[in-house]
C-alpha cells in the first residue's frame, strides 16, 4: 500500500531483507511499522499515505549504519531527504526513537508503530542470558523498596507480581508503591512494550476451633 518510492529508497530497502534485530527480519518489521502506522493516522485523522511511507522507511538507515557513522534514525532521515520531499516522512524518520527533543505528530505515529511491531508476541528473539537478567533486574528494583516482602517477575518479564507486609504496607501505600515502582522500573530498564506492576497485599486471620 505504499507507493511513489524513489528507485534508490527500495534498493536500500531491498537490502533490509538481510538484515535482523533481535531475530526480526528488518524489511517484514518494517512493513509491519508501515501497516500500524497507517491505521494510527487513520484513527487520528492525518494522512495516512505519509505515516505508511514513513513506517515503511523508518529503519531505513540500518541498510547502512555500519558504513556511516550517527544512530539509524538520523542516518535514515538524511537518506530519506534526498529522495523523498515531504517533510512528514523525514520527521517520522527522524523521530521515531524520540531522540530529537520535540517530537512530531509523525514521531509519534512511527515510534508507536515500531512499539507495536516490536513487541508482538514471538516478534524478536532474546538471548537466554538477557531474558534472565532482566527478570532478575525488574525483582531486585521491586525488592529494594521498603516493605516488600518478595516479588515475581512473570509473564516472560512483561508482568511484576509483588507481595508486601501487610503490617507496614496499608492500602494507600500499596497504591503508591506500585506507582513508584512502575517509575523506577521506567527509569532503570530498557524493554519492548509495556509492564504491568501488580501489588499484592493479602491479611489473614487466623483461629482455631477447639
Amino acid at each position: 500500500g505504499v507507493t511513489r518510492l524513489h528507485p534508490e529508497l527500495i534498493k536500500l530497502l531491498g537490502r533490509l531483507k538481510y538484515r535482523t534485530s533481535y531475530g526480526q527480519n528488518v524489511l517484514a518489521h518494517s512493513i509491519e511499522v508501515a501497516h500500524f502506522s497507517g491505521m494510527i493516522a487513520a484513527e487520528l485523522g492525518v494522512n495516512i499515505a505519509l505515516a505508511k511511507r514513513a513506517g515503511l522507511l523508518h529503519d531505513i538507515g540500518k541498510a547502512v549504519d555500519r558504513e556511516i557513522e550517527g544512530t539509524h534514525a538520523a542516518i535514515g532521515a538524511d537518506l530519506v531527504k534526498q529522495w523523498d520531499k515531504s517533510k512528514e516522512v523525514v520527521k517520522g524518520v527522524a523521530e521515531h526513537h524520540m531522540e530529537t527533543g520535540d517530537t512530531s505528530i509523525w514521531g509519534f505515529i512511527v515510534s508507536a508503530g515500531d512499539a507495536i511491531s516490536s513487541a508482538r508476541p514471538g516478534a524478536r528473539r532474546e538471548s537466554l542470558e538477557n531474558y534472565l537478567k532482566r527478570l532478575k533486574s525488574l525483582e531486585e528494583i521491586a525488592d529494594g523498596f521498603k516493605g516488600v516482602d518478595k516479588s515475581y517477575a512473570i509473564q516472560a518479564g512483561r508482568e511484576v507480581r509483588i507481595l508486601v507486609k501487610p503490617d507496614e504496607v496499608d492500602d494507600l501505600s500499596a497504591m503508591r508503591l506500585a506507582r513508584d515502582i512502575v517509575k523506577k522500573i521506567e527509569e532503570s530498564l530498557e524493554y519492548p512494550g509495556q509492564i504491568r506492576v501488580i501489588v499484592l497485599r493479602e491479611t489473614r486471620a487466623i483461629d482455631y476451633a477447639k
